[in-house]
């Protein structure tokens, strides 16, 4: 194997950088040429590539995002565009390929390798639902962030005695709620893994203002159903009995955004400079992943076999500690 290329898929996060940068500086130091992927699969279909060096990945450790770009690609999906990939890597000479992102992304290098291609994925979303990993690139930050947040928005809150709703990225995934919650002490977490009534949640307002409490604050997956926008106009309509008046806050892609912490710069390059090796090592068709504090790796047929589950155990201490 002499040269490699590396892509970012899917939605971006904090630390995306820092692994780019740890694949790039490790297959140089063992004699490799790399090769950077601009804007995912789509840039492989159009063989939109750079060459890259030490001084190419210079300066974007503590830089949120991903300098190379990233895309959703429909055409990767078909047949055509798949193959049409092939060509392209064949034709640069490339090698092997390194793949970081998250579920789809990962179900992308899957269908690379069963074509023949060799390639080791990297798991990077700050769901945190990607299975041969206790944890993915880009999740500590963005934890980090909506706890600042929330913190920020709980000093707010006491001041007007009021109940805030807090809505936080978890199409299908409740993690970022839930560890949220947890660390800010939120009076309630609302995620698509459990369902709770609405009249719950009223009931949890309410028990807040009776006890006394200066604010409410309650962190909704944007994945939960009804939506925080519907239990927002919902807990304004019950204003009298809530005692509480409420407020939405929508956090966004404010949660994508920023520098990686130290934990994310270190996940990342651990994590990139594993994937190289796995690359020299033959062991094709897999993810590097943190394993119990070790990087492992996990088929990638394994890894995207279905999404992971959320640790129910942890909702249990969630509830004890909203009392």
């Amino acid at each position: 194997m002499k040269r490699i290329a590396v892509l970012t898929s899917g939605g971006d996060g904090p630390g995306l950088n820092p692994c780019i940068r740890a694949v790039v500086r490790t297959a140089i130091d063992k004699g490799l040429e790399v090769v950077g992927v601009r804007r995912g699969y789509a840039g492989l279909i159009e063989s939109d590539m750079m060459d890259l060096n030490v001084r190419s990945v210079g300066g974007i450790l503590n830089r949120g995002g991903t300098f190379l770009g990233t895309a959703r690609s429909l055409e990767f999906k078909t047949q055509k565009g798949q193959r049409q990939v092939l060509r392209n890597l064949n034709r640069a000479s490339i090698d092997g390929l390194v793949v970081v992102g998250g579920n789809g992304s990962l179900t992308g290098a899957l269908k690379l390798h069963e074509m023949g291609f060799p390639v080791v994925g990297i798991p990077a979303t700050i769901d945190n639902d990607v299975n041969g990993t206790d944890i993915s690139i880009g999740v500590d930050t963005t934890l980090n962030t909506i706890l600042d947040a929330v913190d920020k928005i709980k000093d707010t809150a006491s001041s007007h005695e009021r109940a805030f709703l807090v809505e936080v990225m978890g199409r299908d995934s409740g993690y970022l709620a839930l560890m949220a919650s947890i660390a800010s002490g939120a009076e309630l977490a609302l995620f698509p893994e459990v369902e709770i009534e609405v009249e719950e949640v009223v009931r949890a307002v309410d028990a807040a203002y009776i006890r006394g409490k200066t604010h409410c604050i309650i962190v909704a997956a944007e994945g939960w159903e009804p939506g925080a926008r519907a239990l927002y106009d919902y807990l304004r309509e019950r204003r009298e009995e809530i005692g509480f008046g409420v407020r939405l806050t929508v956090l966004g892609h404010v949660q994508r955004g920023g520098s990686p912490t130290a934990y994310d710069r270190i996940l990342a390059t651990r994590l990139g400079a594993a994937a190289v090796q796995a690359l020299l090592d033959g062991r094709n068709g897999m993810m590097v992943g943190m394993i119990e504090g070790h990087t492992g790796l996990t088929p990638l047929d394994e890894a995207v076999a279905f999404q992971k589950e959320l640790d129910l155990e942890l909702y249990e201490l969630c509830r004890i500690m909203e009392q």
